[in-house]
């Protein structure tokens, strides 16, 4: 069992990981959107692709390390900009003191102890940071506060302009210099990490293959939370930026510092047009869009008191969906104005597929406390309320669609959606009412199922040209809209799920149910009124009130329960022989029941001496063309009369 201390540990590493990850994220974003001129050269516009493509898998084999070596990659770079800083101070105090210059702050003296003294401790503070960072020996580290001091002893004496230049380049040189040496005898460090995370990575795949490999070093680097923290840390930056200058606008002009509603909206809809402005950022955007359905499908589960492991894939479906509307609708190559729109226009196919797969999580429990004849109305109206909701939410955003927006293949299809899910929902209510009228009777009610499948029918049928008319929606909006070669494989997709293999499996039910009614029809049926069945069936354990179907084999069965079974598999639930179809059945004069005692015949007393069942007789004798019907519908041998028997039937006749 774990301890809070350990979970404590274990949850800091994880945010550790996550902040250690989240920089290259932001340098591969910040090397995707750097802007470059179109008019360049050939030759320019190779560089720059090349600078880029090698600056992103810098970034991306930083971004898989280890959080040792991660750690420590930090502490370097964090170095080298102590060192740039500290040259750079040095630098623009020269210019501040030369009276000419354009750099000089007013705020500071020329000279002086209030100036030379911070600029002392400031070097100082530097050179220990740069030291400590990186572990420098303490033989060598007094040289370094040399160094980082001489161009500020320098201002200090009063040496002339171009000595003090002089004495800043060569002290920025000295430290580029030593800053390059400890960085080549680290090289050796980084090689071997690197090797070691690629031969990790290697190993994986050789051993377990790709999708192991990738879901390994996915669940590693944290990636989804890296990702979400990226964007949402890009947006607020950009939030805070962006409310500063309007403000700052604001005072300017004299109107009020406060944000007016216009100006709210405004920001709201720039920070939403850039944060899909690249690939990259698509992905955080989906990364919050997952925690976000995932968090949904948890709340909806627990209203409804659901228990189902495989309905908590709503964080998953979800961004999955958004990236490859994305993708397929190239929202980050659209202008600011055209990608708002689109995005909008993605979200509401979103939202439909998200009510789809919420009434997917409701079905069952709907279906479970109706079959189950829950009387408890606390434990009905959560699931019902869930679905009203998904029934009236998309009425009403056809309703808001339809009244601004003009009919085009994207209105189509939201509608569509939404017309499909509201006949869904009628179909597994109309199912929930056929199952509660059935348990508030004691009467078995034997044309239930006949019922619940007419009616999923109707609503498979009607799905399967919802499917059919999506996809020429889909066609149309590829050769005269929008056609991309993501847009063609999702339409073969489409037309593989949604239309062959519903096809497929509605035509294999509708087969299968009708040769089970097939082979129900072709077994004999015996009256509880002619004949007293002591026996339950073997598959609901009630009790036969009105009649019983018998297999081949002898055992008792409602009707009903039978066909259920045999929607499934071809065999006796009990013995578990074949049920064959007979096309002129005759009718039993003598059965055995579900415990093997055989109900004795009028006319004949038959032997079950080896455990088999004789074929059934109805008091003539069979022609050689039945019997061998017989033998090869039923697969019952027949013994010949024992001495016994035929004592038997002397005395009978005497």
């Amino acid at each position: 069992m774990a301890t809070p201390q350990l979970v404590v540990g274990q949850r800091v590493r994880a945010v550790l990981d996550v902040a250690l990850r989240v920089p290259p994220v932001f340098i591969i974003d910040a090397i995707l959107n750097c802007s470059h001129d179109g008019s360049a050269g050939y030759v320019s516009l190779l560089v720059q692709v090349i600078l880029r493509l090698l600056g992103v898998l810098a970034s991306a084999v930083v971004l898989v390390l280890s959080r040792r070596a991660l750690f420590k990659f930090y502490t370097i770079t964090m170095a080298l900009v102590v060192a740039a800083t500290s040259v750079l101070i040095n630098y623009y105090t020269i210019l501040h003191i030369t009276s000419s210059s354009p750099y000089r702050l007013a705020e500071l003296p020329l000279s002086g102890s209030s100036l030379w003294m911070p600029l002392i401790i400031l070097q100082l503070v530097f050179g220990i940071g740069f030291i400590s960072l990186l572990e420098i020996q303490s033989r060598y580290s007094h040289l370094i506060f040399v160094n980082m001091l001489v161009p500020t002893i320098g201002s200090i004496v009063g040496l002339p302009f171009e000595v003090q230049e002089t004495l800043v380049i060569i002290s920025g040189l000295l430290l580029a210099i030593y800053t390059t040496v400890c960085l080549s005898l680290r090289f050796k460090w980084f090689y071997y990490s690197t090797k070691y995370t690629f031969l990790l990575l290697k190993h994986m795949y050789q051993v377990y293959g790709l999708q192991v490999m990738l879901e390994d070093a996915w669940k590693k680097i944290h990636f989804p939370d890296v990702l979400r923290v990226f964007w949402l840390t890009r947006l607020a930056t950009q939030a805070v930026f962006l409310v500063y200058m309007v403000r700052l606008s604001n005072a300017n002009t004299g109107e009020d510092s406060y944000l007016q509603w216009s100006e709210f909206w405004e920001l709201v809809c720039h920070l939403i047009i850039s944060g899909c402005d690249s690939t990259l950022t698509v992905l955080g955007m989906s990364a919050v869009i997952s925690s976000i359905a995932h968090y949904l499908g948890l709340g909806i589960l627990a209203f409804i008191g659901s228990t189902e492991e495989e309905d908590k894939r709503l964080g998953f479906v979800a961004p999955v969906l958004f990236f490859i509307l994305a993708l397929q609708t190239g929202l980050s190559g659209l202008k600011p104005e055209e990608r708002l729109i689109r995005l909008c226009r993605n979200m509401c196919l979103l939202l439909t597929a998200i009510l789809h797969f919420i009434h997917g999580m409701t079905d069952p429990v709907l279906m479970s406390l109706s079959a189950s004849h829950v009387s408890s109305f606390r434990r009905h109206f959560p699931v019902l309320l869930v679905s009203a909701f998904l029934f009236v939410l998309p009425i009403l955003l056809s309703c808001v669609l339809w009244h601004y927006y003009a009919l085009n293949t994207w209105l189509f299809a939201v509608t569509a959606f939404c017309v499909e899910l509201c006949l869904k929902v009628i179909v597994s209510l109309t199912v929930y009412t056929l199952f509660m009228i059935d348990g508030h009777y004691s009467v078995v009610w034997e044309k239930l199922d006949d019922y619940v499948y007419y009616v999923r029918s109707t609503g498979s049928i009607i799905e399967f040209i919802f499917g059919v008319i999506m996809f020429g929606n889909g066609a149309y909006t590829m050769m005269f809209e929008s056609g991309s070669k993501i847009r063609a494989c999702m339409m073969c997709l489409h037309a593989y799920f949604n239309i062959y293999l519903q096809a497929k499996n509605g035509w294999k039910t509708f087969i299968n149910r009708r040769t089970a009614v097939k082979k129900i029809n072709s077994l004999p049926e015996v009256k509880v009124s002619d004949r007293e069945i002591d026996d339950v069936c073997a598959i609901c354990y009630q009790e036969f009130r009105t009649s019983a179907r018998v297999t081949p084999c002898h055992h008792y069965f409602h009707a009903l329960c039978l066909r259920k079974w045999l929607y499934i598999q071809d065999t006796c639930p009990m013995c578990h022989q074949k049920v064959y179809i007979d096309d002129d059945p005759k009718e039993a004069t003598s059965f055995s029941n579900n415990n093997g005692l055989v109900v004795p015949n009028e006319e004949l007393a038959q032997d079950l001496a080896d455990g088999e069942p004789e074929r059934e007789l109805d008091g003539h004798e069979l022609s050689d063309d039945e019997s061998t019907e017989d033998e090869e519908e039923w697969t019952v041998e027949q013994h010949p009369p024992t001495p016994e028997e035929e004592l038997l039937h002397e005395n009978e006749r005497a």
